[in-house]
């Protein structure tokens, strides 16, 4: 009996040591967000390379930086917008990480070891400036990773092991006499696997860091920027329509048609513009910004109607060699924008029927109409 009592612990010891030790190699979930826009070691991405960043800020800044860089931007912090200013000015999305899930990332970018990272990290290979046609695209490897079974399937087995171990026992073996041990087992695992479960399914198809390549290489910062070439020019349907919509390749052609050679792609990107005017073969550009079948958003009714800008939604597009999708577009992020955003409310023919706000801000007790006033929060506007 002594000698099964001693035994159990050091048996279920062994179990959580091997399982563990299978997974430390493994990234942190929270990682995966990193990743789509940096590399450990391997270069510039999106953002600046990783390697090091312990050494080069201190732990509380970069808790901070983190969370919200663009706060500390604004704030003035020197090194912040020094870092911003050197990346293009792409901002780093906000990230509702608690401090032990950054430090947790920074400790894994610390001890990050590239010959015994497995497969399931090899996405953060670099990328070079001009990606070729139908090259993998290592974000969109890292997004299957983040919203799939894959990047949280060591601590899930861990626990699931673990839960599974502890109610066989209290069943049937009853190795462990201690009915305390078999309870705080179950239910700490219980509560990780839930938390899991939880944490996916909030984040299943959100693409926060979504940069895929494209069919033809092309830079809003050259066209948009350099050349001045206003948004609505290639998304014309923007104002009116839905979709912001893909231009032409007939819209391409009206500028490639003479100019067949660019700074920084020479002639081999053009050329498959021209290749598909002459073919009569659509280019497939890839959808960066998606939102699930259940949604309905309309471009027309924010950007001609609400006069946003495409920024707000988008990021600073204009200085973006590759689009990235910034925002994370979620329901959260939208019901915050319209409590916040003021409609143009005063000498507006189109809200007169508002009798009750029309009497408020005459007598001076309103100031404002945001969306949300006028229903724009109305679960049936965005889902039907």
């Amino acid at each position: 009996m002594r000698n099964r009592i001693i035994f159990t612990p050091l048996f279920l010891f062994f179990i959580i040591f091997s399982l563990t030790t299978a997974a430390q190699n493994q990234p942190p979930v929270e990682y995966t967000v990193c990743s789509a826009c940096h590399t450990i070691g391997k270069g510039k991405l999106i953002g600046p390379d990783l390697k090091g960043v312990n050494d080069r800020h201190d732990e509380a800044w970069l808790i901070s930086f983190i969370k919200s860089s663009q706060t500390m931007v604004k704030n003035g912090d020197p090194v912040a917008v020094k870092l911003f200013e050197e990346n293009n000015k792409i901002p780093m999305p906000d990230n509702n990480l608690t401090d032990d899930q950054i430090r947790g990332i920074l400790t894994y970018i610390k001890n990050y070891d590239e010959t015994a990272v497995t497969s399931t990290t090899t996405a953060e290979k670099p990328k070079s400036d001009v990606p070729a046609s139908g090259q993998d695209d290592s974000s969109l490897k890292m997004q299957k990773q983040k919203y799939g079974p894959g990047n949280t399937r060591p601590t899930f087995i861990i626990f699931f092991v673990l839960f599974l171990i502890a109610l066989i026992d209290l069943t049937f073996t009853k190795i462990i006499k201690a009915y305390f041990v078999h309870v705080i087992i179950i239910f700490v695992s219980i509560f990780v696997l839930g938390e899991i479960v939880y944490v996916e399914a909030k984040e299943l198809g959100r693409q926060q860091g979504y940069s895929p390549d494209q069919p033809v290489w092309f830079s809003h910062k050259v066209h948009a920027t350099q050349n001045q070439i206003n948004c609505l020019y290639c998304h014309s349907t923007a104002m009116e329509s839905k979709s912001a919509g893909f231009p032409s390749t007939a819209v391409c052609m009206n500028c490639h048609n003479v100019v067949k050679k660019g700074k920084i792609t020479g002639e081999v990107e053009i050329a498959k513009v021209v290749n598909s005017w002459n073919t009569k073969k659509p280019i497939e550009w890839v959808r960066v910004h998606n939102l699930p079948d259940h949604v309905w958003f309309s471009h027309a009714q924010h950007v001609n109607v609400g006069k946003r800008q495409c920024q707000e939604c988008h990021g600073k597009v204009e200085e973006m060699d590759k689009i990235v999708q910034v925002e994370n577009l979620g329901m959260g992020w939208c019901v915050n924008c319209h409590r916040n955003t003021n409609v143009q409310f005063k000498e507006n023919e189109f809200y007169k029927e508002f009798a009750k706000y029309q009497e408020e801000i005459k007598a001076g007790t309103r100031s404002r109409v945001t969306v949300d006033d006028i229903g724009g929060n109305n679960c049936q506007l965005c889902h039907y």
